[in-house]
């Protein structure tokens, strides 16, 4: 079915079911009603965290202590053209970290209109004038964003913070905000959720019929006249009373019902948005209102927290999980030194590592993990281990292996210094599931021949015994070519010299030419690879027993595996591994032929920005048109899409793409997949006829202006599913309390029998139930999954479960991975407050012209109620200045209108903040917006009072202040107490 024939299908299709509305929710959606200039969800976004990345850059000087110039990036840009910018042109910085990071938060906003237990909730949309319900809302998302964050939680932070945006993008199309006249975002939508505003009564009318395509005058005038907020019903939840206004399209039964009609400016479509005129308008507001809560929440978390969410400077991680019993003295010495090579070659530069994980591991202990973002402590902590005991087989290097993945980026490279099998073969599944979940690369270094059954193994430690399988390791070899990675068998005298192979594979911009897994011992027609002129620094592994190798430049010169150096390549062989270094490497095709015995794994690795990121996607099951993303392994059997985005593109770029091959573990081609692009800068997406029965890994191809071929390939290999596994949602977890989330296991296969297996990283999980369970075809049964969350877990912190579906006759299977975040039973719900004091020379009635020469001043107490601490403040209206200081005698800080929020989190202020707010008597008032760290917003309201005869306050109201403030100190000297 070609790609315009299954848009109409989707079309027809989603006329039939039901589900909420809003922005349309990605490209898709335009293509889908042919609302080409509609703004969604996923442009929104991503426009907004460009922008606030931007304004990053121009704050934060790069390592040579320059800040991007303010007067760029004024109009359109892309992603690599503000890095390049910002780092220089001459060096090769990558933007997939940072793309991949935009990507999770994207995917977890358009979810929103996609997932059964969030596209009909009212209060998640700015739905049925449930508007106050949905600002709390909204307050409590944020607070678990902010939690996961300080905790160390990205990836939990990116899933809420993209829930959250999608609801604060709903408000300014589905509520009267916009017709109102408002031409800046709501300054408290995300403060106490009873200053958001009046809100119509239930039993008000809010609009009139309207039976036209465009409803321009149907909300009644006193509405907007009051503003009172409003926001279309949608459907029957809940049913519309007489009167209301509707959400309109032709989703939405309630249009039909009085009032007639519809108001949402979701799209510029005539036929879905009855206010589609004011769309672009609301598309503004939702961008301005998306990047201020960005703000907010790096301003609440700093600047670090904020960098690490976005992924900015994260491109390379060094993560190590070594084996430290007795005979792996020299393995141990190898990383320390490789390590230290890497750190010294690459410190002071933006290539330097930005993380740092290590995960020893014996028989029975695993861990601790360590984590840090300090090359030197890195260094220490691998001095710190010591070979010491074991000396059996097997160990635990599953259960470190899963700890090193729950805790490093995705798209990382893991390296597994080992000596000896797994003990903890249960745990297969699950670690393949975190190693495709994160698109992470695992490579194992062996020192271990696997043909060995016998002896001893030199160095002060492990006996093998006569019973040992031959293919012990094979668990570690199908995990390494599920990741892409290799395994490479090495001696103890040789494994410095391989591990050089880290040195490679952490380089930043890496990217992947060719990956191929070959068995077949005979000679086979050549592999080719193709050099463009983006592309430098080309490097060849090959692990495996190599008998034979050439190389071939695209003009047809050729250089031999025995020829350690020539004109074209440096080639160091050791055993069980290969590495191949071009020197000049002329754009083009190469070839390369080998003779091997066994199975022999090849990377051809380089340098290059121009790389991409891809996710197969099915048409949405909802009113929503939009593709949503395939989680997990690709299912059979339902349209498949696969939705790819390329990096290092400018606004300007010659590059095109015509096409994607599916490759079987040998390079064959297995599947052809045509291309379009989007009207997003870089995405493309073709549909997929027939996924392949067999694994298969991922090949774009595409020309630059000068006819060069352009290819780069994705190594993980995928695999096709008849089982899904779907969450439709994931409960909080609170300390010392039990919970419980289901899971749907849906079958497209024949009936069979499935065995479910759960594993969690924190032994949170209790039991589940059934733990096998029969589906008939085309059929849907749940799974219930018990969890305890101990007393003392820390909040924000996550557990990762992973959920693995396996068919009886182990034919098929498939996982979900999901990550659960510790919350707060009692979070702080009350926002920060101020207490005025004490006006001295206030003003007496002045002339417009002589105001300016006089002024007046007040005292301000700040404190936080909920004793979270207060975060920042910006002054919103005034002319004056307000002066901040914390303990007496520290030195404070001033604050001005237009000076933006200024951040108190690391000005160590002291428990209360005290200031005196200053100006001249042109300006009577002022109002400040106050933040405390979890995330509330409140409101001060600075006033000069009415003056009897001199310039002092009365005595009276003197008084009063003053049994204001000391009833405040009681009350919190109570509070403490009681605490």
């Amino acid at each position: 079915m070609g790609l315009f024939l299954a848009v109409h299908t989707l079309f027809l299709c989603s006329l039939m079911i039901h589900g909420s509305w809003a922005f349309f929710p990605n490209f898709w959606s335009k293509i889908m009603f042919l609302a080409w200039n509609s703004h969604t969800h996923q442009s929104i976004t991503e426009e907004a965290l460009l922008l606030i990345t931007r304004d990053l850059f121009q704050e934060i000087p790069n390592l040579q202590g320059r800040t991007l110039d303010p007067q760029l990036f004024q109009g359109s840009f892309t992603a690599s053209e503000l890095f390049k910018a910002y780092y220089g042109s001459q060096e090769t910085v990558s933007t997939k970290q940072y793309q991949q990071a935009v990507s999770e938060i994207v995917q977890a906003n358009v979810a929103m209109d996609f997932l059964s237990s969030t596209r009909n909730d009212p209060q998640l949309h700015f739905d049925s004038e449930r508007l106050k319900e949905a600002s709390a809302l909204l307050q409590s998302i944020r607070r678990l964003a902010v939690q996961s964050l300080q905790a160390g939680d990205e990836s939990g932070a990116r899933h809420r913070l993209g829930s959250l945006l999608h609801s604060l993008q709903d408000f300014y199309s589905h509520s009267n905000w916009v017709e109102m006249g408002y031409r800046k975002i709501h300054s408290t939508l995300l403060g106490n959720a009873e200053e958001i505003g009046p809100v119509a009564p239930e039993n008000m009318q809010t609009c009139r019929d309207c039976d036209h395509w465009t409803c321009n005058d149907n909300i009644l005038e006193k509405i907007n006249k009051k503003k009172l907020l409003t926001s279309g019903y949608y459907k029957n939840y809940p049913t519309k009373p007489p009167g209301k206004c509707s959400h309109g399209g032709p989703f939405d039964q309630s249009r039909h019902r009085s009032a007639r009609g519809g108001i949402n400016k979701d799209s510029t479509s005539l036929s879905f948005s009855p206010h589609h005129y004011l769309h672009n308008e609301a598309a503004h507001l939702a961008t301005m209102a998306t990047v201020s809560v960005l703000q907010d929440l790096r301003d609440t978390v700093g600047t670090q927290a904020f960098l690490r969410l976005l992924n900015v400077g994260a491109e390379t991680v060094l993560s190590f999980v070594i084996d430290t019993t007795g005979s792996m003295f020299d393995e141990i010495s190898a990383a320390r030194r490789r390590a230290h090579s890497i750190i010294l070659d690459r410190q002071g530069t933006i290539h330097q590592p930005s993380q740092y994980v290590l995960v020893p591991f014996h028989d029975p202990g695993v861990g601790p993990l360590y984590r840090t973002t300090d090359p030197d402590q890195f260094i220490d902590l691998l001095g710190s281990l010591s070979a010491l005991g074991g000396g059996d087989e097997p160990e635990m290097c599953l259960t470190a292996l899963q700890l090193a993945l729950v805790n490093t980026p995705p798209l990382s490279e893991i390296f597994v210094f080992t000596d000896a099998s797994p003990k903890d073969k249960h745990l297969q599944n699950a670690v393949e599931a975190l190693i495709l979940h994160k698109r992470s690369k695992v490579t194992f270094l062996l020192t271990e021949d696997p043909s060995r059954t016998g002896g001893v193994k030199t160095g002060t430690g492990r006996r093998r015994r006569e019973s040992l399988s031959p293919d012990r390791f094979s668990i570690y070899t199908n995990l390494s070519a599920i990741s892409g990675g290799l395994t490479v068998f090495s001696t103890d005298k040789e494994i410095q010299d391989v591990s050089v192979l880290i040195q490679d594979n952490t380089v930043s911009a890496g990217v992947t030419l060719l990956h191929i897994e070959k068995d077949s011992p005979s000679h086979a027609s050549p592999y080719i690879f193709c050099v463009d002129p983006a592309v430098k620094n080309i490097i060849i592994h090959i692990s495996g027993e190599l008998l034979d190798f050439t190389i071939y430049d695209p003009s047809g010169q050729s250089q031999y595996l025995f020829s350690k150096r020539g004109d074209l390549a440096v080639i160091e062989c050791f055993v069980g591994f290969c590495r191949v270094s071009l020197l000049s490497p002329t754009p083009g095709e190469w070839r390369i032929k080998m003779v091997n015995r066994g199975t022999i794994r090849v990377n051809v690795l380089g340098q290059s920005t121009i790389d991409f990121l891809y996710h197969f996607a099915v048409p949405a099951n909802g009113s929503h048109p939009g593709l949503s993303r395939l989680e997990g392994r690709p299912a059979s059997g339902v349209p498949t899409f696969l939705v790819l985005a390329v990096t290092g593109l400018s606004t300007d770029s010659a590059l095109t793409f015509s096409h994607v091959t599916l490759l079987g573990t040998n390079g064959e081609s297995l599947e052809r997949v045509t291309l379009n692009a989007t009207d997003t800068g870089g995405e493309f997406i073709g549909e997929v006829a027939t996924l392949p029965s067999q694994p298969f890994s991922v090949k774009i191809t595409g020309n630059d202006n000068e006819g060069n071929i352009i290819e780069r390939a994705s190594a993980e290999l995928n695999h096709v599913a008849q089982v899904l596994i779907q969450v439709p949602t994931a409960p909080p977890l609170y300390p010392g309390k039990s919970a419980h989330l289901w899971v749907n296991i849906s079958n497209s296969g024949a009936t069979r029998e499935f065995v479910v297996m759960v594993t969690d990283d924190r032994k949170f999980v209790n039991s589940w139930t059934p733990d096998r369970l029969s589906v008939a075809q085309n059929r849907t049964s749940q799974v219930r999954i018990d969890l305890t969350t101990p007393v003392g877990a820390e909040l924000g912190s996550v557990v990762s479960v992973c959920v693995t579906v396996k068919a009886a006759d182990r034919s098929d299977l498939n996982f979900a991975v999901l990550h659960l975040s510790v919350a707060d039973p009692n979070p702080d719900l009350l926002p920060p407050s101020c207490i005025q004091s004490a006006v001295r020379d206030s003003c007496p009635s002045l002339s417009q012209k002589s105001c300016s020469q006089a002024s007046w001043s007040t005292n301000l107490l700040f404190s936080d109620q909920g004793h979270s601490g207060i975060a920042g403040m910006q002054l919103q209206q005034g002319q004056g200045l307000l002066n901040l200081t914390g303990d007496p005698g520290k030195q404070g800080v001033q604050l001005r209108k237009g000076q933006g929020r200024l951040n108190l989190t690391g000005l160590d202020m002291g428990a209360e903040v005290v200031g005196t707010y200053t100006s001249n008597c042109c300006s009577l008032k002022a109002e400040l917006f106050l933040w405390d760290t979890a995330g509330n917003q409140g409101l001060c309201n600075i006033l000069v009072p009415q003056q009897r005869a001199s310039g002092y306050i009365h005595t009276a109201s003197r008084i009063q202040t003053l049994f204001t403030m000391l009833l405040f100190h009681i009350g919190g000297l109570l509070l403490q107490l009681v605490n």
